[in-house]
Formats: C-alpha cells, sequence, structure tokens
C-alpha cells in the first residue's frame, strides 16, 4: 500500500482488494479503483478533466473522461463537469472500473439464465456452482467466459477483458440474480450506484438456529481473517476491517433453522455468511463459517440422518440473491428484478417443512 501511495504521490489509493480465494467474492466493491487527490495550495484554476489527465498519468484519459461524463468524478463531495476549474485545496475522489488485463479471456457457448435484457443490461440468474469471474484455479467455465461468447459482437466483450460488464458478483456457491452492463456509460453508472450503496438487495438464506426476535440489524466490520487467508471474519472493534451492515427478517421458522431474508447494505466478500455466523447462526450446509455439520436439533440416529440427506441435496450453502433494484442507467427509472429459489433451496425447504410439521402434530 506504502508503494502505491510513493508511486502516486498524494493520490490515496482507497480501495484495491482483490479476492484471495479463486475469485469467490459476495459484492463488487474489489471491482472498481477509488482515488482521492488533493489540490495543491498553489494550483492555478484548470479544467478538471486537464487536471485529472497530468495528475494521473498512470490512468487513460478515456477511463477519466468517462468517470467524469457518469457522474463518478466528486469535487467536494459533489459531482462535477468536465469544464469544472479546480481551486485550490479542493478534495477530489474518483471511482473507476479497473482497467483491462493482460490475460484474455476465452468466449465459451456456456447457457445462461438470463431473465432481462436490454440495450444496456442484462440480469442474470447464476447457477451455483459458476464461479463469476476468472481466477486461479478457474480460468474457463466461469460467468465472465459465457458473456464474452454470447455478447461478443460487443465493443465492451470483443478484447477478451476479464472484467468486462461486471459490476458485482456473488459467491462461486451462491445462486441468483446479477447486473451485466453492455457498454461503458451503463457500466460507470451503476458502479457509481454500487459505490453509494443505493443498490437494493435481497438474499434468501436457511440458517441454523431460531431467532428470538422477528428481525434486526447486524452491523460489524469484515476483513479478511489473520488466522485463515481464505476465510473472512467480524472484527467487533477498532479500524480494522470495512464497515459492513446486514439487515434481516425472519421468513419462516422450521425449529432448528431457520429461512431469512437478508437486505445488504453495504457488499463485503462473504458479508451474509460472515455475519449471521457471528450472530450464533452460520448458513445451513456452509463448509467454510461451520454450518456443514448438525448444529442444533436431538441426537436421534434418524434425525441425523434426515440432515445428512438434507445436506446431499443442497451441497452449498444455503444462499439465493433474489432480489435486485436500482436506477436504470438510461432510463432513470427505477426497476427491480427478481429470482425464483432454485430446485435444490426449495427441495430442502420442503423437507425442513415436512419435518417441523410432523414435530408439531408429535407434540400435540
Amino acid at each position: 500500500m506504502a508503494s502505491m501511495r510513493d508511486r502516486y504521490d498524494d493520490e490515496e489509493l482507497l480501495t484495491r482488494e482483490a479476492a484471495a480465494d479463486g475469485g469467490e467474492v459476495e459484492e463488487g466493491d474489489e471491482l472498481y479503483e477509488h482515488f482521492a487527490v488533493s489540490v495543491d495550495a498553489g494550483q492555478e484554476p484548470m479544467r478538471l478533466d486537464k487536471f485529472l489527465a497530468l495528475r494521473m498519468q498512470h490512468c487513460s484519459r478515456n477511463r477519466i473522461q468517462t468517470a467524469t461524463d457518469n457522474g463518478n468524478v466528486l469535487v467536494n463531495g459533489r459531482a462535477a463537469k468536465p469544464s469544472y476549474r479546480v481551486k485550490p485545496l479542493d478534495r477530489i475522489t474518483l471511482v473507476m472500473p479497473y482497467p483491462k488485463r493482460e490475460v484474455g479471456i476465452v468466449p465459451q457457448n456456456i447457457p445462461l439464465d438470463i431473465l432481462y435484457e436490454d440495450d444496456d443490461l442484462l440480469i442474470v440468474d447464476k447457477p451455483a456452482g459458476m464461479v463469476v469471474h476468472p481466477g486461479h484455479g478457474n480460468w474457463d467455465g466461469t460467468l465472465v467466459n459465457a458473456l464474452a461468447y454470447h455478447l461478443r459482437t460487443l465493443p465492451m466483450f470483443s478484447e477478451g477483458d476479464l472484467r468486462a460488464g461486471l459490476v458485482h458478483r456473488i459467491d462461486k456457491d451462491t445462486s441468483g440474480i446479477l447486473v451485466v452492463a453492455k457498454n461503458e456509460r451503463s457500466h460507470a453508472r451503476l458502479a457509481k450506484q454500487f459505490f453509494d450503496h443505493t443498490i437494493t438487495r435481497r438474499y434468501y438464506a436457511l440458517v441454523w438456529g431460531n431467532p428470538d426476535t422477528d428481525e434486526g440489524t447486524i452491523t460489524g466490520n469484515i476483513g479478511r481473517s489473520p488466522k485463515d487467508k481464505l476465510q473472512m471474519c467480524v472484527f467487533a472493534a477498532g479500524d480494522a476491517g470495512k464497515h459492513a451492515v446486514t439487515h434481516w427478517r425472519v421468513v419462516r421458522r422450521y425449529g432448528y433453522v431457520t429461512l431469512v431474508e437478508c437486505r445488504l447494505e453495504t457488499g463485503r466478500t462473504h458479508q451474509i455468511r460472515v455475519h449471521m455466523s457471528w450472530k450464533g447462526f452460520p448458513l445451513f450446509n456452509d463448509a467454510r463459517y461451520g454450518g456443514a455439520r448438525i448444529l442444533k436439533g436431538t441426537t436421534f440416529s434418524k434425525y441425523r440422518q434426515f440432515v445428512e440427506n438434507c445436506f446431499a441435496l443442497m451441497p452449498r450453502q444455503a444462499l439465493h440473491a433474489r432480489c435486485l433494484g436500482f436506477i436504470h442507467p438510461t432510463t432513470g427509472r427505477e426497476v427491480y428484478f427478481e429470482s425464483e429459489l432454485p430446485a435444490d433451496f426449495r427441495a430442502v425447504l420442503a423437507r425442513w417443512e415436512s419435518y417441523a410439521a410432523h414435530a408439531r402434530n408429535d407434540g400435540e
């Protein structure tokens, strides 16, 4: 981090975090570079676009221009036009998608479940098991490989860019809804909404335990675990990690497990999985965060077999990105999309519904 600051002089790299677990990240703040530039006290008035081109020579003028045109460059906290004339001590912040990487993407004809598409974006319903972004050990078969094929006639997808179109991500073994930008303007405008936390994101999760209340909010900084780089953890105190907030509410109680809806206020790596586990409600069959074993229930062998059968039906964490809402980058209208629960999730819920009904009848 220090070397980056030395390289960029007084440009402070606010966020530059890459996933360390094969590209599995819950949301997308690592898809963008965030910079802050302070104008010197003796600076002569100069157009904003020219000033940034001179001060940020590591960035192409096209990237800077795109960010400015789409309101992703703020001066003293407000969006500024390229013609704005910078003044001494102005504070300039920028949000820009990462530049293209040297390693290209091989287009692959992989079927996609597209819920909606227009000239600016498409909504994809990602199946569990599909990696969103290529990374170590997952260089093909990813959502990006599929997008590179299906959108190969578009300029953004014709050059084999590793990050083309991506605005956010969900974990490999999480199913559900994603938005993909089809051009630079849409990409920049959607990126700004994610950065400002104005996107509506709702997930369904099956968790171990039976919460005492019907809803709640979890606040706790999330960062890479010092004990295991493949895990994230909550730092309850201090400045470690990144600010993270998850709102949850009960959808259905099954006794030993509960179906909850989680609304993300922020989007950190593994946020729902980490927050729920931290509060004592690990996601059902989440091996990474302690949910892949029996945590609640009886000691009878029949019950153990029932849970193991559920694990076999859904051999992944029980998490589904169900809803996504945002302002359309071209029309300016609010849009909202939903993804139905996949077959494995529905099957497990049906099993628990039946088990809970039998338990109630036995109790009577």
